[in-house]
C-alpha cells in the first residue's frame, strides 16, 4: 500500500496497535510520520505491552490446563467412574488440539488475527465451563474435545501475533518470557491442580480458566487493534480434512499403541495404514489449490525445514522426560506424588533461566546460530547422564543430570519458534507458528508413546526375572505385580515385602535407562540438524515489510 494509505489509516487508530501485515509504517502504535527507525530506539508502546501480556496468559491457559486436570482426574474417576474410559479424557484434549493447530494458524492468515484469536479463546472457555459441569464420563470426554478445539488456537495465535507485532530482531526477549510462562505452569499445575481438587472440588479445575480467560479475552479485544482482512480466497477444505484425518490417526495410533490395543492389531495397523496414506495425499492437494492450509513453498527454506525436524525431535524428548522422571522419583526414589511440580523444579528453572538469557543476548545482537548448537549438545548429554541412574543415585546427584538437561532445553525451546518465524513471509507468520507448534505436539505423542511402550515391556521382563528368582512367596508376589501392569507411588512401595519392592525399584531403573538411551539418540539427530542452520539475519521493524499486495 501506498504511503497516503498508512498514514490515513494510522490516523484513524491512533494509539492502538497497528497490523505490520497492512501497512509497513507503522507498528504498536508508532506514527508513520516518524523518521525510519525511530520506532525502534524508544520503548514499546504501553498498549503492545498490554497485548503481550494478554497474549502471555492465553499461552499460560494453555499449558495450565493438562497441568491441572491431571492431578484431579482420580478424583474426578471416583465420582463419575468409567474409569475404563479415563484415557480419553486426554485423548480428546490432545487429538482436537493437535488436529485443529494448522487451521487456526491458516484461518488467522486469510481473515485476520484478531478475530481468530478472539474466537479460539470463547471456545476453549465454553469447554472449560461445560467440562466442569460434565454428570458422566462420555459429557466430560465430549466437552474435553471442545476444550481441546479451542486450546487448538491458543498458542498459534499468541504466537502469531506477536510475530505481527514485534519483529524477529526483537522478538527473542518476549519469547523468552513466554518459555517462563510454560515453566510456571508446568511447575504450578499439579500444585494448582492438588489445591482446588481438595478445598473446592474438581470441577474447579477447570473454572479456574474463566477469570484467566476472561481477563485475556478483555485485553485483547480492547487494546488490540489489527485492521479487519477478509480473503477472497476459499478455504482448502480437501486439505483440511485430510490433513485432520492423518493427525487424528497418527495421534490415535500413538495415544492407543501398546495399551489400550497391541501394537500388531488389526486397528493400529489400519489406523497406520490410514495416517500414512492421508499425509502422503495432502502434499499433493497443496500443491494444486490457491489458498493451501498449509503451503508447501514454507519448506522450501532449508532453516525452517530444520528447524521444524529439531522441533519434533524436541517434542519427542522434552514430553518424554518429562513423563519419566517423576515415575523415577516417586518409585525408586521415594518422592511424594502431590510434589510432582516440585520434582521437576531442576529441569525447569534452567530451562526458563536460559531462554530468558538467550532470548535477550539475540535481541541485543541479532545473532542465534550458537544457540541451537549448544543446546543440541547438552539435551544428549543430560539425556546420557540421567541414562545412568539406578536405585543407588541421589536426588542431588539426579537434580543436577537434570539441570544439564533443563538448559540445552532452555537454548531451543523458544529460538526454534523464532527462526521458524524469521523464515517466511509474513502472510505465512501463522502457518509457521502452527506448523511449528503442531511438529513438537506431535513429536511429544510419538515419543511419550514409544517410550512408555519400551519403558513398560523393560519393567515387564525384569520383574518376570526377579519372580523367577525369588521365593515362593515372593515370586507370588512378583508375578501379581507384574500381572497388573502396576505403577505404583512411595506410598504403595512402603506397604510391600522388602524383596518385592526392592525388585520393583530395579525393574522400574532398568526401564528409565532405557528410555534415556533411546532419548539420547534422538535428542543426536537434533544436534546434528542444528549445525545446519545458517545465520539468516534477523528482520528489524524497517526490514520486515509485507509482500506486495
Amino acid at each position: 500500500m501506498g504511503a497516503s494509505s498508512a498514514t490515513k489509516r494510522a490516523e484513524q487508530e491512533k494509539g492502538g496497535v497497528e497490523d505490520r501485515e497492512e501497512s509497513s509504517a507503522g507498528q504498536g502504535g508508532a506514527k508513520p510520520a516518524d523518521p525510519a527507525g525511530a520506532r525502534e530506539a524508544g520503548p514499546k508502546p504501553r498498549s503492545v505491552r498490554v497485548v503481550l501480556f494478554s497474549l502471555m496468559i492465553a499461552v499460560l491457559l494453555a499449558m495450565l490446563d493438562n497441568m491441572i486436570v491431571g492431578t484431579a482426574m482420580p478424583t474426578i474417576v471416583g465420582e463419575l467412574g468409567g474409569l475404563e474410559h479415563l484415557s480419553w479424557v486426554v485423548t480428546a484434549y490432545t487429538l482436537t488440539t493437535a488436529a485443529s493447530t494448522p487451521l487456526w494458524g491458516k484461518l488467522g492468515d486469510m481473515y485476520g488475527r484478531k478475530g481468530v484469536f478472539l474466537t479460539s479463546i470463547v471456545i476453549f472457555l465454553a469447554g472449560s465451563v461445560t467440562s466442569g459441569a460434565a454428570q458422566t464420563m462420555g459429557q466430560l470426554i465430549g466437552f474435553r474435545a471442545l476444550q481441546g478445539l479451542g486450546a487448538g488456537g491458543l498458542m498459534v495465535g499468541a504466537m502469531a501475533i506477536m510475530g505481527d507485532l514485534i519483529p524477529p530482531r526483537e522478538r527473542g526477549k518476549y519469547m523468552g518470557m513466554m518459555a517462563g510462562v510454560m515453566s510456571l505452569a508446568m511447575i504450578g499445575g499439579p500444585l494448582v491442580g492438588g489445591t482446588l481438587t481438595d478445598h473446592l472440588g474438581w470441577r474447579w479445575a477447570f473454572y479456574i480458566n474463566l477469570p484467566l480467560g476472561a481477563v485475556a479475552l478483555a485485553m485483547v479485544g480492547t487494546v488490540l487493534h489489527l485492521p479487519k482482512k477478509r480473503s477472497q480466497g476459499r478455504i482448502d477444505y480437501a486439505g483440511a480434512v485430510l490433513l485432520t484425518v492423518g493427525i487424528t490417526a497418527a495421534v490415535l495410533v500413538t495415544s492407543w499403541g501398546g495399551t489400550e490395543y497391541d501394537w500388531g492389531s488389526g486397528t493400529i495397523i489400519g489406523l497406520t495404514a490410514l495416517a500414512v496414506l492421508a499425509l502422503a495425499a495432502f502434499p499433493f492437494v497443496e500443491r494444486r489449490v490457491a489458498e493451501p492450509i498449509l503451503p508447501m513453498g514454507i519448506f522450501r527454506s532449508a532453516n525452517f525445514s530444520l528447524v521444524t525436524l529439531i522441533g519434533f525431535l524436541l517434542g519427542f524428548v522434552m514430553f518424554g522426560s518429562m513423563t519419566f522422571l517423576p515415575l523415577f522419583q516417586q518409585s525408586v526414589q521415594g518422592a511424594s506424588a502431590t510434589n510432582s511440580g516440585l520434582l521437576l523444579l531442576p529441569v525447569l528453572l534452567p530451562m526458563m533461566a536460559v531462554s530468558v538469557v538467550t532470548g535477550r543476548a539475540t535481541t541485543k545482537t541479532g545473532k542465534y546460530r550458537a544457540y541451537p548448537i549448544i543446546g543440541g549438545a547438552l539435551i544428549p548429554v543430560g539425556l546420557f547422564l540421567l541414562a545412568q541412574m539406578d536405585v543407588g543415585t541421589s536426588r542431588f546427584t539426579s537434580g543436577l543430570y537434570m539441570v544439564v538437561l533443563g538448559a540445552g532445553m532452555g537454548f531451543l525451546m523458544q529460538l526454534t519458534m523464532l527462526i521458524a518465524q524469521n523464515s517466511v513471509e509474513l502472510k505465512d507468520m501463522g502457518v509457521a507458528s502452527s506448523t511449528a507448534t503442531l511438529f513438537r505436539t506431535i513429536g511429544g505423542s510419538f515419543g511419550v508413546a514409544l517410550m512408555g511402550t519400551v519403558f513398560a515391556r523393560q519393567v515387564e521382563d525384569s520383574m518376570r526375572e526377579a519372580a523367577a528368582a525369588g521365593g515362593q512367596t515372593d515370586g507370588k508376589a512378583l508375578a501379581k505385580l507384574t500381572e497388573g501392569g502396576a505403577q505404583l507411588d512411595a506410598a504403595s512401595l512402603a506397604k510391600l515385602p522388602d524383596a518385592v519392592r526392592t525388585a520393583y525399584e530395579h525393574a522400574v531403573a532398568d526401564g528409565t535407562h532405557l528410555v534415556f538411551l533411546l532419548s539420547t539418540a534422538f535428542a543426536a539427530l537434533a544436534f546434528v540438524a542444528a549445525w545446519f542452520i545458517k545465520e539468516v539475519p534477523l528482520k528489524d521493524a524497517a526490514a520486515q515489510k509485507p509482500a506486495a499486495e
